[in-house]
């Protein structure tokens, strides 16, 4: 367990450093781009993530989650005005391996569909983001253990908010805050839940 952890540690550096390597940025990075073309990026993009979420509200175990996520995007509607609304919406669909480095179960792997909304200024190499989503998946339950969730089929809640910056015109490095809730909705009783928080550091490559 705590080699992953060691793991989970060095994704986070690599992550870091390939954000800031000039092999990434290029020779010759591009600046940010006119005022008008920012609301037209490349219509697609993909992410790899990763995530260290921490149980709280009713977790009975004190459970911790090493989370990695696979994310495809695709750019959906513009709002091109002046005011702070000014951006673009993406629609998503996400793969999600969570090893439970603490708690009663030991993984969990499953699938996210949803929306993010990205918050583009004039100029400005920052994109502030807000994103959520519903979506389902399979985690090694332990009903007989009391906090447990109780059956392998769960539905889970992703929302974040963050900010990705612009290192050129295909690469940004993204960082920002995710709350995760996994739950069978009620199939099973009891069905206690887990809530999770934590930071979240990723690579998104765009085409």
């Amino acid at each position: 367990m705590k080699s992953f952890r060691v793991t989970v540690l060095f994704g986070f550096l690599l992550a870091i450093f390939c954000a800031c390597s000039p092999a990434f940025a290029g020779a010759n990075a591009s600046g940010p781009p006119p005022a008008r073309e920012d609301l037209n990026p490349p219509q697609f993009e993909v992410s790899v993530e990763s995530a260290y979420l921490l149980g709280f509200i009713n977790a009975r175990h004190s459970y911790e989650i090493g989370a990695i996520f696979a994310t495809g995007r695709m750019r959906w509607g513009v709002i091109d005005n002046d005011g702070w609304l000014r951006g673009y919406n993406q629609v998503y669909l996400t793969a999600m391996g969570e090893p439970i480095l603490r708690g009663i179960e030991n993984h969990y792997f499953g699938f996210n569909m949803g929306m993010r909304y990205n918050f583009v200024r004039p100029y400005w190499r920052l994109v502030p983001y807000i994103s959520g989503g519903v979506g389902a998946g399979d985690i090694d339950s332990r009903p007989s253990v009391r906090g447990g969730q109780g059956q392998d089929f769960t539905f889970n809640i992703l929302t974040a908010v963050g900010a990705s910056y612009e290192i050129n015109q295909q690469w940004k490095a993204n960082v920002g805050v995710l709350y995760q809730h996994l739950s069978n909705a009620g199939l099973t009783d009891p069905n206690p839940s887990l809530n999770l928080i934590g930071p979240q550091i990723g690579l998104t490559y765009s085409f």
